[in-house]
């Protein structure tokens, strides 16, 4: 059983040696690395890391890209970890203990999400599961979907008790950014599949959006924080569909 771990990068230096060093205990990582323009790679290579650079059109794409190096490579089982995650000593122990024995073919983590000094516990934001550990030859992703991708298996998956770490927001304006982003991935979607938004959609589907993690999620768990934050999703999911109009505009 050959176990080796995927990061993708893309300007990456303050994180990538972190995490490189959380994950000693596999049989070796690879960085998918979109280009990028620090010394992401210097710092990848100098800790051991087999690095490929490849230009960035979707994350489906750069996923699968791991996945056909992982092949290459030998590898029976491929554990995917953004640069700004960790896997802690107790969640090692779980999956080599799991694997040998493993009648799925992908395990599911749950995540612990640091949002600048707080660990979210609601609001769509915990146990936020991730489908990360995938037998090499079972797994692929759909290369059209551009955003939120997701692993296509031939078999059962499974459900891991151990977190991982998550520092993914460093402060309000790293997640403003960040979610504008998303935001504007998910218009492109929209828009690719002939969707258009409707008079009321402007005002339903954020305010949809809010109830179903502050409400629904228990997004009211995590305080002011919680409130905050669902809100700016809620008004996320509104620029998402502006956007869309724009598209529709040009």
């Amino acid at each position: 059983m050959k176990l080796l771990a995927a990061i993708l990068t893309k300007n990456a230096a303050p994180h990538i040696g972190a995490c490189l060093a959380t994950l000693q205990w596999t049989d070796g990582v690879i960085v998918i690395d979109s280009v990028s323009t620090d010394n992401t790679v210097q710092l990848a290579t100098a800790l051991g890391a087999q690095v490929y650079q490849h230009e960035f059109i979707n994350f489906s794409i750069a996923r699968n890209n791991a996945l056909q190096r992982a092949r290459e490579l030998g590898a029976a089982w491929l554990l995917f970890i953004d640069a700004d995650e960790r896997v802690s000593p107790t969640l090692a122990q779980e999956i080599l203990t799991v694997l040998p024995d493993s009648a799925a073919i992908g395990w599911w983590l749950p995540r612990y999400n640091h949002m600048w000094g707080h660990v979210m516990r609601g609001g769509g934001w915990y146990p936020d599961y991730q489908l990360r550990l995938l037998k090499v030859n079972c797994a692929h992703y759909d290369p059209d979907r551009q955003v939120h991708e997701l692993a296509m298996l031939t078999g059962e998956s499974a459900y891991l008790k151990e977190h991982l770490i998550h520092y993914n927001y460093s402060s309000l304006a790293h997640f403003r950014d960040k979610q504008r982003r998303y935001a504007e991935f998910e218009a492109q979607i929209l828009y690719s599949k002939g969707i258009h938004a409707k008079p009321w959609t402007y005002f339903t589907m954020p305010l949809r959006e809010f109830w179903r993690r502050y409400i629904t999620l228990q997004g009211y768990r995590d305080g002011w924080r919680g409130l905050q934050l669902c809100s700016l999703m809620g008004w996320y999911m509104f620029w998402s569909y502006w956007t869309l109009r724009r598209l529709y505009a040009n």
